[in-house]
């Protein structure tokens, strides 16, 4: 069994939201990724792609994104991005997918010996997009993943998903650090950084943990590869 990561995948087949308005890079990247999934992911595997995965507005129309993802090879794993605004129920969601599509909110799944939890995450203090009224979702973020991470076995490889980064170059001590080395993660896998990147993303690893950014155009939309077993 393999684990990949792919995030920001940012699907529309609903909605008039082309993303090479964002650069040539993104041109028909819906067939790139599927492409390379396949080259990649065996039904065997898993693939953690946290967040924003349907620029859909409701769960209507982001139907057609998550059966396109249903419909490529392995277990996918997801958290909620800043763009997910489909996902107001997680019970709703679930229901609609197959079962081979975990949706992570206040829990966790393990699959062997590697078990995974996560959530959303917000801005970090110091950047832009981060304001003063942000420190009451930056709590309440911080509290749904030690809710998530308590669900997850001690004695097993530990996996947090987030979408927004938990650091950043220049910004490596954050709350997010110190609850990950807190709970004892191995590995933290994030998204929402595009490029071109205004600083350069943080990865690698700092103090226990392992640190990958794994946003679709980071990554030349390939998923990559992070653990076997």
């Amino acid at each position: 069994m393999r684990f990949f990561g792919l995030s920001d995948l940012h699907l529309g087949h609903a909605v008039a939201k082309p993303m090479d308005v964002f650069g040539d890079h993104w041109k028909d990247h819906p067939a790139r990724i599927a492409v390379a999934w396949r080259e990649t992911v065996g039904e065997e595997d898993v693939v953690f792609c946290p967040g924003d995965l349907s620029w859909g507005m409701t769960l209507d129309e982001a139907a057609p994104d998550l059966a396109f993802i249903a419909a490529l090879p392995g277990t996918k794993v997801f958290v909620k991005g800043n763009h997910d605004y489909w996902w107001s129920s997680v019970g709703q969601v679930r229901a609609l997918c197959p079962a081979r599509m975990v949706f992570l909110q206040n829990d966790a799944a393990s699959f062997g010996d590697v078990a995974v939890c996560g959530t959303r995450g917000w801005s970090l203090p110091g950047t832009p997009e981060h304001g003063a009224d942000d420190e009451k979702y930056v709590k309440r973020e911080l509290d749904r993943l030690r809710r998530s991470a308590e669900r997850m076995p001690k004695s097993a490889t530990r996996v947090a998903l987030l979408h927004y980064p938990p650091l950043l170059a220049g910004l490596e001590a954050t709350p997010w650090t110190a609850l990950l080395e807190e709970l004892s993660i191995d590995l933290c896998v994030y998204g929402h950084l595009h490029l071109p990147h205004e600083t350069p993303p943080v990865e690698g690893r700092r103090g226990r943990v392992e640190y990958r950014l794994v946003s679709a155009d980071h990554l030349g939309f390939r998923p990559e590869r992070l653990l076997e077993r």
